[in-house]
């Protein structure tokens, strides 16, 4: 039976790049210290010392699952481990696991947010304790330990908790399942790493459960039944959801949402469950084709931080929570391994440059909650307490930096695939990879300065005897007219599902150029898209730019041209080095209306300059208006 393609693990994967390696460098250093720091400062480590004690104030409110930050900052550590060897880092890690490995109880059980030790109440408010939630994390860590470590300390934890669960819900025919998703993408990737079918069952257990009212009654409200037409409601609707193959509309908490798409993936390409995946591709048409922002952000609604309905994409209240991003990530990488096509790696790739680069500050100390695509003048006070102008140094929810931080110390598992006769490429970063193919080892080296420029060298650089295999070649849904060479002529391979398919006899020294021309593009939005209608966006390769008004002035008055030039030009010493886009725009002449509110002449216009930045860099200099959408101009300079 041929072998899937399966992700090259995070150990095998060398990342030298210009562009990430300093934001990797940061995260290790900076982010994931710090997330510890807080973890020390809330009383989180201290709780896990004696657990059953009430959590300290500091830690959040009761339905917070902080428990959860200690997994994640576990999980980030394990992870960066392996990039660099860090003394102090890795003592620490041991000494929180060796916390968690104390505070098991002898049944398996673990979680100390607040749970009371007496076993009664274990598993009896699954709505608001977010246990199932936090094992899952934990699960997740247990396994990036093990992989990137080799020590099962945590992993042994982890599977006896996972035993614990199996015994309560599925075996002990408990009723429930987790208001928050999570726990069914650990069970599937913790089959995977056993080969334990029991956690494959289970995940699939809580996944038919969810949506089966007689599996709720015990802990929730028939009431927060998600709606079948995926329209507004004033709840958080992935609480509990339609039975998975019955939907067909993305609805509810975005990130949450997507977790649980992810998990219906896993377990349908595990299973061979085809409804499953099928129900996935529908959901994921729903999410990708009417419900994404233009910066890989998602979720529109900043009061149930969740989907609205098709098209209703505002850019100043858009929520578009970093976890919702991190989350696309995953969902579109667990499908590339069901179907290796560009259109998942793509919507990856807009999340992770965009909406997930742009939630944490360039100097890896403050962090976004919601990404809006504009900030207007009165959104700089603190009377806006949601949507802000400026990244805060702490969240009080335990999600979205210890999210940001695994993530980022997990990016070489997501650059490249293998199976026992292929290899994929889903994104260009300069790296060094070991593959092994067909019995061989194979070092494979991608050289580029993306994404500031198109061009992307991968040459085979260790390989003992020519082999007969597959090369499989994202070809960027942003580029028109990609060009693919070997050894210096042009590839004769076909195009399939958007990858370039190199099928030949490899060997040593053999070199692919690949050439993605990255001219500046206006982009424009479905008409639907009523906000939108008569703006543009600009975009370059990968990136979306947007403008501040530290450059522009006031945002409100800048136009765009429609034949206007625009160019881009590095700059060394801004945002440590980026390209900046230049051009002409048009500004109202404000003080033609002579103080008057309405008039019936033209609006004056003057010839202003344009300066737009990467939206991943906005808020990294004074607090100030922003905008990715500009209003386009119907006069020229």
């Amino acid at each position: 039976m041929k072998k899937p393609l399966a992700p090259v693990p995070q150990a095998r994967v060398r990342i030298d790049d210009a562009f990430w390696a300093p934001r990797l460098q940061t995260n290790r250093t900076v982010t994931i210290p710090l997330i510890y720091q807080r973890c020390v400062e809330t009383g989180r480590l201290a709780l896990l010392r004696t657990p059953g004690a009430p959590p300290p104030a500091k830690t959040g409110h009761s339905s917070d699952p902080w428990e959860s930050e200690i997994s994640k900052w576990l999980e980030a550590a394990s992870y960066a481990l392996t990039t660099q060897h860090d003394a102090l880092l890795s003592r620490q890690v041991d000494e929180v696991i060796e916390l968690i490995r104390t505070a098991q109880q002898p049944d398996g059980y673990v979680n100390v947010s607040g749970v009371p030790l007496d076993p009664a109440e274990h598993w009896t408010d699954l709505q608001n304790r977010h246990e199932l939630y936090c094992a899952g994390h934990l699960i997740e860590a247990a396994i990036a330990h093990f992989q990137c470590t080799g020590k099962r300390t945590l992993l042994e934890v982890a599977c006896r908790l996972a035993d614990h669960i199996d015994n309560v819900f599925r075996q002990g025919k408990k009723n429930g399942y987790p208001a928050r998703p999570g726990i069914e993408l650990a069970l599937v990737r913790l089959h995977g790493v056993t080969g334990e079918n029991r956690y494959l069952t289970l995940a699939r257990h809580f996944l038919d459960a969810r949506g089966q009212p007689k599996k709720i009654a015990e802990h929730v409200s028939a009431a927060d039944e998600q709606p079948k037409t995926g329209e507004f409601q004033p709840h958080d609707g992935t609480l509990l959801q339609l039975p998975i193959r019955e939907q067909t509309q993305a609805a509810g908490h975005a990130a949450r949402s997507l977790s649980l798409y992810a998990a219906l993936t896993d377990v349908g390409q595990e299973t061979g469950d085809d409804t499953l995946i099928l129900a996935a591709l529908r959901l994921w048409d729903s999410v990708y084709t009417r419900q994404t922002y233009v910066t890989g952000g998602i979720g529109s609604s900043r009061f149930t931080r969740g989907f609205t309905r098709d098209y209703d994409l505002p850019n100043e209240s858009a929520w578009a929570e970093t976890c919702a991003s991190i989350a696309s990530v995953i969902w579109n990488h667990r499908l590339l391994h069901w179907n290796c096509e560009a259109r998942f790696a793509d919507e990856l790739e807009r999340a992770l440059f965009n909406g997930i680069l742009a939630a944490v500050s360039l100097d890896g100390q403050r962090f976004f909650h919601a990404n809006p695509l504009a900030m207007r003048p009165d959104q700089l006070t603190p009377e806006e307490p949601l949507v802000k102008a400026q990244r805060s140094h702490s969240i009080d929810c335990a999600c979205c930096p210890p999210n940001l931080a695994r993530l980022l110390a997990s990016l070489g598992q997501y650059i490249y695939s293998e199976s026992d006769a292929e290899i994929a490429v889903h994104l260009f970063v300069q790296s060094r990879a070991e593959l092994q193919i067909k019995g061989q080892a194979i070092v494979l080296r991608q050289e580029t300065e993306y994404p500031w420029e198109g061009n992307v060298c991968l040459t085979v650089e260790s390989l003992s005897r020519p082999v007969e295999l597959t090369v499989r070649i994202r070809l960027p849904g942003w580029c028109r007219y990609p060009q693919v060479d070997v050894n210096g002529v042009a590839a004769a391979g076909a195009v399939r599902n958007g990858y370039a398919v190199l099928q030949r006899e490899w060997k040593a020294g053999d070199v692919v150029q690949l050439t993605f021309p990255m001219p500046v593009e206006r982009i424009r939005a479905h008409p639907s898209v009523r906000e939108n209608r008569g703006c543009v966006a600009l975009r370059r390769g990968p990136l979306v730019y947007c403008v501040e008004s530290v450059d522009n002035g006031p945002l409100d008055q800048l136009a765009l041209p429609p034949r206007g030039a625009v160019e881009a030009r590095f700059e060394a010493g801004l945002f440590g080095g980026s390209k900046i886009i230049y051009g002409h725009a048009m500004a109202i002449i404000e003080e033609a209306w002579e103080g008057r509110l309405y008039r019936q002449e033209n609006e004056h216009w003057r010839e202003a300059p344009l300066r737009a930045i990467p939206y991943f860099c906005w808020a990294n200099r004074i607090p100030g208006e922003m905008r990715v959408w500009i209003r386009e101009a119907e006069v020229s300079p």
